[in-house]
């Protein structure tokens, strides 16, 4: 099991993994405009464009197959963070966070959690701020967490 960028390769693969994770887990509780805005961003494509950006996009590969995604964006958001159902609480979650955090290039980094995953993200040391939001049809938790630095 190991951590890398994600490559252009991996795009369709990572699409699905972030798509299926996010249909079981997240999607049940969610409008279908809600639906609609996560499909669009998970999109192959949209991963592509936003590997152009400022965005850091990294996966786990475990088993030569990708089991994980985690997306930090401008060094200090949370983006997207999706473990493939069948390998959930394996430790994947923890290694992507800790993987993009040594990468962060804020003092605080933020989070809009799925109400589904905020358990994970407080584990991770994240915390809530802020009341539970609604953007195009996304339900979410603001939380964030602050590095040590030395």
């Amino acid at each position: 099991m190991h951590i890398r960028p994600l490559t252009h390769d991996d795009l369709p693969s990572a699409s699905a993994l972030c798509l299926d994770a996010f249909m079981q887990a997240v999607a049940p509780s969610l409008s279908a405009q809600g639906v609609q805005t996560f499909a669009k961003a998970a999109a192959a494509q949209a991963f592509a464009e936003r590997i152009k950006g400022d965005n850091l996009l990294l996966v786990c590969v475990a088993d030569g197959a990708i089991t994980g995604l985690i997306e930090l964006k401008e060094g200090r958001h949370v983006a997207m963070l999706f473990v493939a159902p069948g390998w959930q609480r394996r430790g994947i979650g923890r290694r992507l966070i800790n993987a993009a955090m040594a990468q962060a290039r804020a003092e605080v980094v933020t989070v809009r959690a799925s109400l589904s995953s905020m358990a994970a993200y407080e584990r991770y040391g994240f915390f809530p701020t802020g009341e539970v939001s609604e953007f195009a049809g996304l339900v979410y938790q603001p939380m964030e967490k602050t590095l040590a630095r030395e």
